[in-house]
């Protein structure tokens, strides 16, 4: 018997898990409801589905990967943590300061300051103090020190947060501080802020270490009773989580740097479709991963998704290495609602798993877009594949008296209409993606999946003027796919101001030596081949007295004085296509450097299709759908998307069923199958 790996990816409605063959590349998948009073109660099940689908032992296993919304949640949600902030002498007011600013397009009269993670009855503020290069100003008052960890001990904080001013440049405080609250409370999480962010401005640091340590307990429970599950299940492989940049740790690691998972789940996704588009021949494209509550949206240029080291977390602003993902609540759960003005808005609140649509067997009472579809005729009478029956009437009925009748439409009119505005508010994600940061969507191809991405696809790349959108073998679990197909990886990040002057080659070359160091002794750590390891460094820059920076790929190589002007150059490429301007002749700061350490894990790409020399395919069968107000309902070739070989051609106005989604093909738009299995769909003449 084969080896396998296993990818679970919990949603907010499904499971989805991918048992994959080692030898072959064989895939099984299984879609299952998630269990939100239990997680790991629902991973286990997914687990032992596939593992049954697929023939195959609980020994067999070689890897589990996971991806995991916990940490989200946690911060999205403010989920109650009992957490202690230690900080330097006269900083303690740092988290309710902020940076004296509120969201855009929020009202300055209305706008409410979210709750900040730690009130100021659990911050401490401690003697001591560093000057910027690192060098002691004033010693750290150790009696005090014990003093706090003592008060702490008596608060039963589950975590501590301790950010020092300047422990970037000299970590020795924060660290004496750590011994010492261990020695007071052996069992209490610690998070130091020179090794969550060690990056300059206080708050911005302070932020990210207080949320490390805010979700730690919570993402720790979890993934020591994930693994207690697994071993009693005989699942003893190495559990793999996947991180907000792309790669995957261990769960120990994850547990300690819990922060650093805040995006699991929708990057997966990401890597999935990069993987996906690449085979499809398309390594420039827009993903939109579209679930149940949610549409997760990326840019990828040249087989690289765009990486952002700033964001807005609950709120908050989390300045860590992450994919740039635009995340909107547009899922096939968004509830409908009727506005008081006459108008209809969808969305971001979700009917979720339970109670769901109305639709769903769970006794669910509001429309969501989920009930629309089912209206018009997008979506059939059950779903995973078959296993879930689906009730038409009462979706008519929520609709009928919650949207329709207050608005003085007809219920396939309020229908359409839900369907419609949940498009439009995708399209302007993926405007804000492309066309908000000097890209124009025609250039980039649609990887559309989730459960409900590919009824979307169409639409939104008729909006945006797309030439073509992908849609992946098995769309509805391609974020679970993805994780298949991640490597380890781990960043290091040094705060480095050269302010309106030159470094010298030395210093900059000294500094990356020095994280280069760090990230190979990672690798090593981790056990990756040499061969296997990867190293890359970037730097952030701006122009003198910009309050902003942006991060730009360092030339591999040594570094010398023509390296360092590349970068400078490339910063001002970058900069005019974000900003529509550039300043070549002004001053350029060097801000913080850093350096990605990726180590390749083993993997089966994908596998192709026997050539099915573009067989004309048959419908399953026929059904009436709506895919326009206009056109009204016209009669729709439904097609079963296993018996569509490779080359298979389809002429919209159809309907591609298979167990994990629903794919609509508008009537401008044809499908070809590609030699993956994908679904390439353009317009048609």
């Amino acid at each position: 018997m084969g080896l396998h790996n296993i990818a679970v990816d919990i949603g907010g409605t499904f499971t989805d898990v991918v048992v994959q063959d080692t030898d072959n590349g064989d895939l099984w998948t299984v879609k299952t409801p998630s269990t939100p009073e239990d997680l790991a109660s629902g991973f286990m099940h997914g687990a032992r589905g596939g593992l049954s689908l697929a023939e195959a032992e609980a020994s067999t296993v070689r890897r589990i990967f996971h991806g995991t919304t916990i940490a989200t949640n946690a911060v999205i949600e403010h989920t109650p943590a009992n957490v202690g902030l230690v900080t330097t002498e006269g900083f303690k007011y740092v988290l309710e300061i902020g940076r004296h600013d509120i969201p855009r397009r929020q009202n300055i009269y209305a706008w409410v300051k979210p709750p900040r993670p730690v009130p100021p009855n659990r911050i401490f503020e401690v003697a001591e103090r560093l000057d910027r290069t690192g060098d002691i100003v004033t010693p750290l008052d150790e009696d005090r020190c014990r003093e706090v960890a003592r008060q702490l001990k008596d608060l039963d904080v589950e975590a501590v947060a301790v950010c020092f001013l300047y422990s970037y440049a000299n970590p020795d405080h924060e660290r004496r501080v750590a011994e010492i609250i261990r020695e007071e409370m052996p069992e209490v999480q610690i998070a130091l802020s020179s090794e969550v962010l060690p990056q300059f401005r206080e708050y911005e640091r302070t932020v990210a270490t207080v949320l490390n340590a805010y979700v730690m307990p919570r993402v720790g429970r979890y993934l020591a009773g994930l693994e207690s599950a697994a071993a009693d299940n005989g699942l003893k492989a190495p559990l793999f989580i996947m991180k907000s940049n792309g790669g995957v740790t261990s769960a120990d690691m994850a547990a300690r740097q819990a922060i650093h998972t805040v995006l699991s789940g929708p990057v997966a996704g990401v890597m999935g479709a990069l993987q996906v588009a690449n085979a499809a021949g398309s390594p420039s494209f827009i993903s939109i991963d579209v679930g149940g509550t949610s549409a997760d949206i990326c840019l990828v240029r040249d087989s690289e998704p765009e990486m952002t080291v700033e964001r807005q977390i609950g709120g908050l602003p989390l300045q860590l290495p992450m994919l740039d993902i635009v995340t909107i609540g547009a899922g096939g759960g968004s509830i409908a609602r009727p506005m008081t003005a006459g108008g209809l808005s969808v969305g971001p609140e979700s009917a979720g798993a339970s109670p769901g649509p109305a639709c769903y067997p769970n006794g669910g009472m509001q429309p969501t877009v989920t009930d629309a579809r089912l209206v018009l005729g997008h979506l059939p009478p059950h779903l995973l594949g078959g296993d879930m029956p689906l009730d038409v009437d009462a979706a008519r009925e929520a609709i009928r008296l919650q949207i329709a009748e207050p608005l003085g439409l007809g219920i396939d009119e309020a229908a359409a209409g839900i369907v419609e505005i949940a498009d439009n508010n995708m399209a302007g994600a993926m405007r804000a993606v492309s066309i908000g940061r000097g890209l124009d969507p025609k250039d980039f191809a649609l990887v559309a999946f989730g459960g409900a991405g590919p009824m979307h696809a169409c639409a939104l790349a008729s909006l945006l003027g797309m030439p073509s959108v992908i849609v992946p073998p098995t769309p509805g679990v391609l974020s679970t796919y993805g994780l298949l197909f991640t490597d380890l990886r781990s960043d290091y990040v040094q705060t480095f101001v050269h302010s309106g002057s030159s470094p010298s080659v030395t210093e900059v070359s000294e500094a990356f030596a020095r994280m280069e160091k760090q990230a190979r002794e990672w690798l090593d750590r981790e056990g990756v081949a040499s061969e296997a390891g990867r190293v890359s460094r970037s730097a952030d820059l701006r122009y003198q007295h910009q309050g902003w920076e942006i991060t730009v790929d360092m030339p591999p190589g040594p570094v010398t004085a023509a390296t360092l002007e590349a970068m400078v150059d490339n910063f001002h490429t970058l900069h005019e296509r974000l900003y529509s301007y550039n300043l070549p002749e002004a001053n350029v700061d060097l801000v913080n450097l850093r350096v990605s350490a990726t180590g390749a894990l083993p993997r089966h790409e994908m596998s192709r299709l026997p050539d099915a020399n573009g067989s004309s395919p048959s419908p399953e069968s026929t059904r009436k759908v709506m895919f326009s107000r206009s056109d009204g309902y016209v009669d729709t070739a439904i097609y079963d998307r296993g018996s569509l070989g490779s080359g298979a051609v389809v002429h919209g106005p159809a309907i591609i069923e298979q167990s994990d989604t629903t794919t609509l093909l508008t009537p401008s738009y044809a499908a070809k199958v590609d030699g993956y299995g994908n679904l390439v769909i353009v317009g048609s003449e």
